[in-house]
C-alpha cells in the first residue's frame, strides 16, 4: 500500500532527487525512529548529512496542497464506508526557538500546560476499513503573528493571510473535503470546536451530522426546545487535547443534528440525552477517539437535533 500511496503523488515532483527524498522522508516518518527531524531522517536514510531532507522542505519545488489532495483522494477510494466519520482535533509541535511560523507561547496538550509551540488542526477519515489523516491547516495567532507583518515576511509566509480561528479552519478543510466527494455521516471533536456556533451552523445547513463536546450547554434552537440537561463534575481536557482547560468542572458534551437522511425520531428539535461515556457516539467517531488520544474524562449528557 505504501509503494501505491507513493507512486499516486510521485508526479508532483519534478526531478528523481526530489522524489526520492520524500519516499526516503516518508519512510522516515514511518520508522521507529524517536526524533523526527531532518538530521534523524537522513541518517535512517543512510544519508551522512541532513541536506536532502533540508532542500525537499525548503527549496524543492512542488505543492504540499495538491499532494494532500492526492492523498485524500486515495484515502477515500481505499477507506470510504457507510457510516463515515469525519475527526477534527489540533495538536502541539513544542519549540525552543521563535522563528516557526505560529509559534508563540500557548496552551498545548502536547505538554499539558502553556509552552512555546506550533498548534495544527488536523481532519482524519475514520471508517470501518481504518483511519487517515487527510488534511492540516496552521494555527497563526492573531497578535503574535497575523498582526505583525515584518514577522509573516521573514517567515516565508503570503502577505494578505488573515488570522482564522480553530474552527474555522476545521471547517475549512470539513467543507473541502465534503465537497470533492467524502461521504461522511457524522463530524467529531471536542470543545474547543462544539462551542464555535457558525461551525455547527454550516453542518447542519449542509446535512452533515456531528457529535461534538462542550464546555457549556448551547442555546436552545427554538423556543419550545427542552434545554434540561443531567451535568456531571468532569474535564473534557487531558493529555490529549491541545484545547485550553475549561475555568469551571461542569461541563456537558453534545450530539446534535444527526445526518439529513437519518431515521432520527427527534429531528427537528434539540433535546438532551444521557451518554455516559463516547459508546454512545457512532462506532467509527468512538474508536478514532479513543485510539488516537490518551484516555480524558467524559461528560454525561448529549444535545442531538
Amino acid at each position: 500500500m505504501f509503494d501505491q500511496a507513493r507512486a499516486r503523488i510521485a508526479g508532483r515532483f519534478g526531478r528523481v532527487e526530489p522524489r526520492a527524498a520524500a519516499r526516503a522522508y516518508l519512510l522516515g516518518l514511518l520508522s521507529n525512529v524517536e526524533r523526527k527531524n531532518c538530521w534523524q531522517l537522513a541518517e535512517q536514510a543512510g544519508h551522512s548529512r541532513p541536506g536532502p531532507m533540508q532542500r525537499l522542505l525548503r527549496y524543492a519545488r512542488w505543492d504540499a496542497d495538491a499532494v494532500r489532495d492526492d492523498l485524500r483522494a486515495y484515502t477515500a477510494e481505499h477507506l470510504g464506508a457507510d457510516g463515515a466519520v469525519l475527526v477534527v482535533d489540533e495538536t502541539g509541535f513544542l519549540k525552543k526557538g521563535r522563528a516557526s511560523a505560529g509559534v508563540q507561547r500557548q496552551y498545548t496538550g502536547t505538554a499539558g500546560r502553556i509552552e512555546n509551540s506550533q498548534v495544527g488542526v488536523f481532519l482524519a477519515l475514520a471508517t470501518s476499513r481504518g483511519r487517515a489523516l487527510i488534511d492540516r491547516r496552521l494555527y497563526l495567532p492573531e497578535q503574535s503573528w497575523c498582526s505583525d507583518p515584518e514577522r509573516r515576511h521573514a517567515a516565508g509566509l503570503p502577505e494578505d493571510i488573515q488570522f482564522t480561528t480553530k474552527p474555522r479552519l476545521a471547517g475549512e478543510m470539513i467543507a473541502a473535503a465534503l465537497d470533492t466527494g467524502i461521504t461522511a455521516s457524522w463530524v467529531t471533536g471536542d470543545e474547543a470546536y462544539g462551542q464555535d456556533p457558525q461551525l455547527r451552523a454550516a453542518l447542519e445547513a449542509r446535512g452533515t451530522g456531528y457529535v461534538l463536546a462542550a464546555a457549556c450547554p448551547p442555546r436552545p434552537v427554538s423556543a419550545t426546545a427542552p434545554e434540561t440537561v443531567r451535568k456531571a463534575r468532569a474535564t473534557t481536557t487531558g493529555p490529549g487535547s491541545t484545547s485550553a482547560p475549561t475555568n469551571t468542572a461542569t461541563c456537558s458534551s453534545v450530539a446534535t443534528a444527526p445526518p439529513v437522511n437519518s431515521p432520527s425520531t427527534c429531528a427537528g428539535h434539540p433535546q438532551r440525552w444521557p451518554c455516559p461515556n463516547w459508546s454512545a457516539s457512532p462506532v467509527s467517531a468512538g474508536a478514532s477517539r479513543s485510539a488516537s488520544r490518551p484516555p480524558r474524562a467524559r461528560p454525561d449528557s448529549t444535545t442531538t437535533r
